[in-house]
């Protein structure tokens, strides 16, 4: 698939989009807390999603190499789960667990994707870093996400930023691009070299999400054929914005 720059209608499109998905998804952050199952925020957050005459992006999606269809709306991923862990009516929240919400919405044939991780109750402060981090991480990239740039720059950015701080980066999941279909090229990672990979221009609409481990950067995938974890067992944290490159700078088209 090439990289689908996205028309002046399409970009009104995907900005109405965006700030209906970001609606939902920050309702859906107030509801996590103690006591409350994965299965639950899934519910929830379909719910919103239909009241306003939308469609979820996720549920029954089959990305490339899936051997089913994912069988919910939100991608709910605790402490060591990395991304696209699936909602659980026996999986409840308890204090100090970190929780990656991970949403996608079609709002007139158009598809955006956002992402963050919430605290439940109090969490340790190591964990409260690594939110921070790999927030600020995010906004990193995005900052770097210029026309005449390259996707290299982004991942460039992101590591350069991250480094000190040790974590892992996860690597074999990166950012993509969005608007058409659920992923569109151009393949995003989270590290890379500067002045490498596609050029960045106007119109491309993208989603960067920074996924970073409190401990080695190595995943592997469960049994259940989506959920990513982290080799070593130690909590991931996840943030994701959809943002439309443009001639005056990135906009986030999930921001609000």
């Amino acid at each position: 698939m090439s990289i689908i720059i996205k028309t002046k209608e399409e970009i009104e499109i995907l900005r109405e989009g965006g700030k209906r998905l970001s609606l939902v998804l920050n309702k859906v952050k107030e509801k996590v807390m103690v006591g409350v199952t994965t299965k639950e925020l899934n519910e929830y957050a379909e719910k919103l999603i239909r009241e306003m005459g939308d469609v979820p992006a996720f549920l029954h999606y089959k990305p490339s190499g899936a051997d089913r269809e994912y069988p919910a709306s939100l991608c709910v991923s605790v402490n060591d789960e990395v991304v696209h862990g699936i909602p659980r009516k026996d999986k409840v929240l308890k204090e100090g667990d970190i929780v990656s919400i991970d949403l996608g919405l079609k709002h007139e044939g158009l598809f955006t994707d956002m992402a963050m991780t919430v605290p439940v109750g109090k969490i340790s402060s190591s964990l409260e870093k690594l939110l921070k981090i790999t927030k600020s991480a995010l906004h990193v990239g995005i900052d770097n996400a210029l026309v005449g740039k390259r996707v290299g720059d982004i991942g460039f950015a992101i590591e350069k930023f991250v480094k000190p701080y040790k974590y892992g980066i996860v690597e074999v999941l990166a950012g993509h691009g969005v608007g058409k279909y659920v992923h569109e090229d151009p393949f995003i990672p989270n590290f890379g070299r500067k002045g490498t990979g596609e050029k960045l221009v106007s119109g491309m609409v993208v989603a960067i999400e920074p996924m970073l481990n409190l401990g080695t950067k190595n995943v592997k995938l469960h049994s259940d054929g989506y959920t990513f974890v982290t080799a070593d067992g130690k909590p991931s944290a996840h943030f994701e914005h959809t943002i439309l490159i443009a001639d005056k700078g990135p906009e986030i088209l999930t921001d609000y």
